[in-house]
């Protein structure tokens, strides 16, 4: 299917099969905050959201990470409607906050080829940041062209297409409590 569009693929029938239980995402996400509070203490952190398939996971994160965080948002696109990514990274909302001198926790749901990861840290890093970190539920060690760091990896998943949990397909599914993959039937 990659490579198809979204009418193509919108007429063929789709099955999910669940890959990580919704009580699985949420005590990982616990001991992630856990982690994440471990290396920054008290300090103040900015979690910074990428748009859209973040969401669910940044509120999740933010809430058991509680004391003093702050939180913005950047979207970007390399996918469209497709499966796969175009290779191009779109900034299509950039952050409202001012990041100089700040603890910044990028927050992404999924890497997979690494290349919306590398072009925000590049993005980011010239902002002069205090620390520039990253958390990603997700990750497909098996799809990376470009190696970039991720701090912390809530699950290391499969090369294959998910969603849920934030994650879509033409706009559909983010509102599943778990991740799971989509095939065609």
């Amino acid at each position: 299917m990659p490579g198809e569009s979204m009418q193509q693929c919108a007429r063929m029938p789709e099955s999910l099969e669940t890959l990580i239980s919704q009580a699985d995402l949420q005590d990982r996400i616990e001991s992630l905050a856990e982690e994440i509070r471990r290396d920054y203490g008290d300090q103040q952190m900015l979690l910074v959201g990428v748009l859209k398939g973040s969401y669910l996971f940044l509120a999740d994160l933010s809430r058991r990470l509680g004391g003093n965080v702050a939180i913005d948002f950047v979207q970007t696109s390399s996918y469209g409607a497709e499966k796969s990514s175009s290779g191009v990274v779109q900034i299509r909302k950039d952050l409202d906050i001012n990041i100089e001198g700040q603890n910044v926790l990028l927050v992404e749901d999924i890497v997979d080829t690494g290349l919306t990861l590398t072009h925000l840290r590049e993005l980011l890093s010239v902002r002069k940041p205090n620390s520039l970190k990253v958390v990603s539920l997700l990750s497909k060690p098996e799809a990376r062209v470009h190696q970039t760091q991720i701090e912390y990896v809530g699950f290391e998943i499969p090369n294959a297409f998910v969603v849920g949990y934030g994650l879509d397909y033409s706009e559909r599914y983010r509102n599943l409590p778990y991740i799971a993959i989509l095939r065609p039937e």
